[in-house]
């Protein structure tokens, strides 16, 4: 078997970085991840020259790459060995003060910057229908999809009124788990089938006024568009308190006061909306503090009442769980 010394192997990357114009692509390549055309730009050579040295820069391990679409992009590898390190430290140290070194730093610059160029040009003539454009590329509201990744995934937590499932197929993938509790077995139902493969989500049939869940079991809990269908919703608040670690946080989504009648015969609703005062009391009365209520953006596709969100924290030694059980 052949053993390369470690001299041999040096002198074989002196070989390589022999040629002024292969140390010029390592040197952009360092600074920036560019494709054979933005070199070919930025160094002033023809394509044909940049790809010659490429070739023979990749097949030695100083550069990597990646394909994306019909590009190629181009890098400094990230593994060099430690004798590549250093030599290359030696090479850059002496060259990196040249004119030719220097103009192509500056050509880079002027590369990516008519990258951000383009980029801006698309957005100043699309700003008008990016949220259209947006909506039809990738779903309405993914930007609020992708923002459930900012919950810590230890969280247990209560989807209180669950329908059909929806909110808790959205929490799942983020979370620990989800206990999806709905008084209806229709909605369960639906549910169960809609939640068929998510493994970390608990379906119970029960009412907000008495939950099938232990004390002190949830951190979370989500009343998304149910409170307006509760007859005592200050018992149900003092039961969702019961069920939220100390400290816990407690969601409500729902309507702002509105004058349809019309929805307590159509869809059985018992409060028509609620006003920041009249929750904050009820909140407060039932163990939260840091009471906070805000009126959501119009939907101008939607044809129902305007929404809020309202959070609140369980308010810490305020009261004890058997006093609210007491209470209910």
């Amino acid at each position: 078997m052949r053993v390369t010394s470690p001299r041999l192997a040096i002198h074989d990357h002196l070989v390589e970085l022999a040629d002024a114009t292969r140390c010029r692509l390592l040197g952009a390549l360092e600074r920036q991840e560019l494709t054979v055309g933005e070199l070919a730009t930025a160094l002033q050579l023809p394509q044909s020259t940049v790809s010659r040295h490429l070739k023979i820069l990749a097949d030695e391990h100083w550069i990597a790459s990646r394909a994306e679409g019909a590009s190629r992009w181009y890098r400094r590898h990230p593994g060099l060995d430690a004798d590549m390190r250093a030599l290359w430290e030696l090479v850059r140290t002496a060259m990196g003060s040249t004119p030719a070194m220097l103009q192509d730093a500056a050509r880079i610059d002027a590369v990516i910057a008519a990258r951000r160029a383009g980029t801006q040009a698309f957005f100043a003539t699309a700003s008008a229908e990016w949220d259209a454009l947006r909506d039809s590329m990738f779903g309405a509201r993914a930007d609020v999809s992708a923002a459930l990744a900012l919950l810590d995934d230890a969280l247990i937590v209560g989807d209180l009124g669950c329908g059909t499932g929806a909110l808790s197929a959205a929490l799942s993938p983020h979370v620990a788990h989800v206990y999806a509790v709905d008084a209806s077995p229709a909605m369960l139902s639906a549910a169960s089938a809609r939640l068929a493969g998510c493994h970390n989500v608990t379906l119970s049939e029960g009412t907000l006024e008495a939950l099938p869940l232990g004390d002190a079991s949830l951190d979370a809990a989500v009343l998304m568009l149910v409170l307006h269908h509760v007859a005592d919703p200050v018992r149900a608040l003092r039961d969702v308190r019961r069920v939220l670690r100390p400290n816990g946080r407690l969601l409500i989504a729902d309507m702002r006061p509105h004058t349809q009648e019309r929805y307590r015969e159509q869809m059985g609703h018992v409060w028509l909306g609620f006003d920041p005062l009249e929750l904050t009391a009820w909140l407060h009365d039932a163990g939260f503090t840091a009471v906070r209520y805000v009126p959501l953006p119009v939907d101008p596709a939607a044809t129902g009442p305007t929404l809020f969100s309202a959070t609140a924290r369980c308010a810490v030694g305020s009261r004890s769980d058997s006093t609210l059980r007491t209470q209910l």
